[in-house]
């Protein structure tokens, strides 16, 4: 079989780009330590407002650690709480799990964004540095009603 120059050029320019890609996400994931925040802890989608884990949702709470946590739920079509306030400067955590179908919660102009899969509670920490407000939404199709689930997030000013 006697294959063309140019087609040898080209399969070989094709495998080299392949091993590039994988080349760099190994290094990112191996070296740099990246892993996606998710998947931190289960729990069962029908008792989410009965565990114990839950027992806070909605409300702000500060650890032994200064991190200020706060639990919510996504469910059709909507967040619980709906809007929440937290002081800036201070890491907050996240901890939130759907109770229904697979949803996303995303902070609009942050770094903040998670997939939240019935089963499992996602957890992310992050830091606002300044006080303002910040919409929430679900950037996972959830059903008809997607396009009205949101939520607000208000970073107030330390006192």
């Amino acid at each position: 079989m006697n294959v063309n120059l140019y087609e040898r050029i080209w399969m070989w320019a094709a495998f080299g780009i392949i091993a590039l890609f994988i080349g760099v996400i190994c290094v990112s994931t191996f070296a740099y330590g990246l892993q996606p925040p998710s998947h931190i802890d289960m729990i069962d989608p029908t008792k989410i407002f009965t565990d114990p884990r839950f027992a806070k949702l909605g409300q702000p709470f500060q650890l032994p650690d200064g991190t200020v946590e706060v639990e919510m739920t996504a469910s059709m079509f909507a967040f619980v709480p709906n809007e929440i306030h937290v002081p800036a400067g201070r890491p907050i955590r996240f901890r939130i799990t759907s109770a229904d179908v697979t949803h996303g919660f995303m902070i609009a102009g942050t770094n903040v964004n998670t997939m939240l899969v019935p089963g499992y509670i996602s957890q992310l920490t992050t830091v606002f540095a300044r006080p303002g407000d910040y919409l929430i939404v679900c950037h996972e199709y959830c059903g008809s009603g997607h396009h009205v689930m949101s939520g607000r997030l208000v970073v107030e000013a330390p006192k």
